[in-house]
C-alpha cells in the first residue's frame, strides 16, 4: 500500500549547532535528490548504499539554502519499515524551517504529532508498550524513570505480555477442541490443572499492578507538600533540599504567603516539592488565602512533610495540621534540634499517634536530611526501587487493561469453583486474552491509535 511521504523537523525548535529534518516514505530519497547535490554539484543520491551519510548541499532552485550531512536507510531496515531520509544542517530555526519548506514543496507533506513512530507500530517494527516507550524516554524526569523506559523499548513489557497471551491461548484452543471433538480429547481433571494455572496467572498480573503504584511514582514523580506553623522551618527544608536559594527566609513568620513549586530528586526518584503557607489562625485577608491554598494542596499530596518546631510547644495549630495529614503517608521533621527542644517524639506520640515517620532536622546545620531521603523511600518503595530485570507498569492505559484481565481471570476462577461448564471458561479467558492484547496494540482500535499518537512530539 502506497502512502504519502512525510517530513517534520525531528530536533528541538530553537538555535543549536545541528538540526535534523526527517522524511519517511516511498518518494522520501527521489524528493530530497531533487534539492541535494555533492560538491561537484550532481544529483546521485538515490545511488547511494543503505545506511551511508553523505556531504553536499540543499538547493532551493539555483539558490543554496545550507551545507548538510544527508543519511539514507532503505526500507525495510529503517524505524519506519520505509525509506527514511535525515538532512543534518546546521540548527538555526530560520535554516531548519526554510530546509523543511523545500522538502514540502517538492512533494512531501508535513507529519502529523508521532506519525514516524505510528508508521513503526502500523508497519509492525514495534509493538504499542514500546511506541509509548519512546515518548516516556522524551518526557523522563529522572535516571530511574529513563532506564525503566528504556526496558520499555527493549521490549521487556511486550515479552511479558506475550508469554501471559500464549499461556492463555493455549487453554482457549484446548477447551475449544475438547468440547468439538470430545471423542478424541478429555477434559477429565482438566479443571483442576487450569484453576492452577489461573491462579498462577491471577498471581503474576496482580505482581505487575503492584509495580504499577511504583510505576506511577517513578514516571510523574512524588507530589509533596510543606506544611506547618509559620517560621517552622518549611523554606529553609525547601532551599536546602533544592540547593539554592528559592523560597525567602526571614525570622518574620509569615513570610510565605504564596505557593511555591520546585523539583528534586531522591534516590533516582522525583519528588514535586510544593511549600505552602505557615497554617494558623489569621486575620489578614493575604495570609488567609494562602493558608487555605495550603490545605487543598494537603488533600491532593501523596506525601506530606510536615515540618514542626522543635524549639517551642505545640499548640492548636498543630493538633490542626495532626487531624489533616492523619492516616495520609507522611514524614514529621522535628526542625531546629540546634536549639534547646521543648517536645519530643513523645509528646507528638501522644497528641497524634505514631503512624508517621518522625525526623530530628536541622535546616541551619544541615543534619537530619539522608534520614529524610531514606523515608521517602520506605514509605513508597519498601526497599529497592527496581531491579534490572523487573517488568514496571508506567502507564495509565496499560494498567486499565491489566485490571481487565484480572477481572476477567479471576471470573474464570469462579466459574471452576462454582462447577460451571467449560465454555463459560473460555468466553472470559478469551476476554482476558483480549485485555491483554490492548496493551502491545494486537487488540486496539483505530481512533485508540489515534489518540494515543496525537500526544507525541512533532517529527517523532
Amino acid at each position: 500500500m502506497k502512502t504519502d511521504t512525510i517530513a517534520a523537523i525531528a530536533t528541538a525548535m530553537g538555535n543549536s549547532s545541528i538540526g535534523i529534518i526527517r522524511i519517511s516514505g516511498e518518494e522520501s530519497i527521489d524528493i530530497v535528490d531533487l534539492i541535494y547535490r555533492n560538491k561537484k554539484n550532481e544529483r546521485v543520491l538515490k545511488n547511494f548504499k543503505t545506511h551511508t551519510i553523505h556531504y553536499g548541499y540543499i538547493f532551493d532552485g539555483n539558490e543554496i539554502v545550507d551545507e548538510v550531512m544527508v543519511s539514507i536507510m532503505k526500507k525495510p531496515n529503517s524505524f519506519t519499515t520505509e525509506d527514511v531520509v535525515e538532512i543534518n544542517c546546521h540548527g538555526g530555526i530560520i535554516v531548519l524551517n526554510r530546509i523543511l519548506e523545500t522538502v514540502l514543496k517538492n512533494g512531501a507533506r508535513l507529519a502529523y504529532p508521532g506519525e514516524f513512530t505510528k508508521r513503526a507500530f502500523l508497519n509492525g517494527r514495534i509493538d504499542l508498550s514500546r511506541a509509548e516507550a519512546v515518548m516516556d524516554i522524551i518526557s523522563s524526569k529522572n535516571e530511574t524513570a529513563l532506564k525503566n523506559s528504556v526496558k520499555h523499548l527493549r521490549g521487556f513489557v511486550y515479552k511479558k505480555i506475550k508469554s501471559l497471551r500464549e499461556n492463555i491461548i493455549f487453554e482457549i484452543a484446548f477447551i475449544e477442541s475438547a468440547l468439538d471433538d470430545p471423542e478424541h480429547i478429555s477434559l477429565d481433571g482438566y479443571t483442576d490443572k487450569l484453576y492452577i494455572k489461573i491462579k498462577d496467572l491471577i498471581n503474576e498480573i496482580e505482581k505487575l499492578l503492584l509495580s504499577a503504584q511504583n510505576g506511577k511514582i517513578i514516571k510523574e514523580g512524588i507530589k509533596t507538600v510543606i506544611v506547618g506553623k509559620p517560621n517552622a522551618g518549611k523554606s529553609s527544608l525547601l532551599n536546602l533540599l533544592v540547593g539554592e536559594e528559592k523560597a525567602i527566609v526571614t525570622d518574620i513568620a509569615g513570610t510565605t504567603r504564596d505557593i511555591i513549586e520546585e523539583n528534586i530528586n531522591i534516590g533516582g526518584v522525583n519528588l514535586r516539592i510544593i511549600d505552602t503557607a505557615g497554617i494558623h489562625n489569621t486575620e489578614d485577608m493575604i495570609e488567609k488565602i494562602g493558608v487555605d491554598k495550603a490545605k487543598k494542596y494537603i488533600e491532593e499530596a501523596d506525601l506530606i512533610v510536615y515540618v514542626v518546631d522543635s524549639s517551642v510547644q505545640l499548640d492548636e495549630n498543630d493538633f490542626e495540621i495532626m487531624k489533616m495529614i492523619e492516616n495520609r503517608k507522611s514524614v514529621v521533621l522535628f526542625n531546629k534540634s540546634d536549639l534547646n527542644a521543648n517536645i519530643s517524639f513523645e509528646d507528638f506520640i501522644d497528641k497524634a499517634g505514631d503512624d508517621s515517620i518522625m525526623i530530628k532536622t536541622s535546616t541551619k546545620e544541615n543534619t537530619g536530611i539522608d534520614e529524610f531521603e531514606e523515608a521517602v523511600k520506605k514509605l513508597f518503595f519498601k526497599g529497592e526501587i527496581s531491579s534490572d530485570d523487573e517488568v514496571m507498569i508506567t502507564n495509565l492505559r496499560q494498567k486499565e487493561a491489566l485490571e481487565d484481565t484480572l477481572f476477567s481471570l479471576q471470573q474464570v476462577k469462579k466459574s471452576i469453583e462454582g462447577e460451571m461448564p467449560e465454555d463459560f471458561f473460555s468466553i472470559d479467558l478469551m476476554s482476558a486474552y483480549a485485555s491483554l492484547g490492548k496493551i502491545i496494540g494486537e487488540e486496539v482500535e483505530e481512533d485508540l491509535v489515534n489518540e494515543i499518537f496525537s500526544k507525541f512530539c512533532m517529527g517523532k
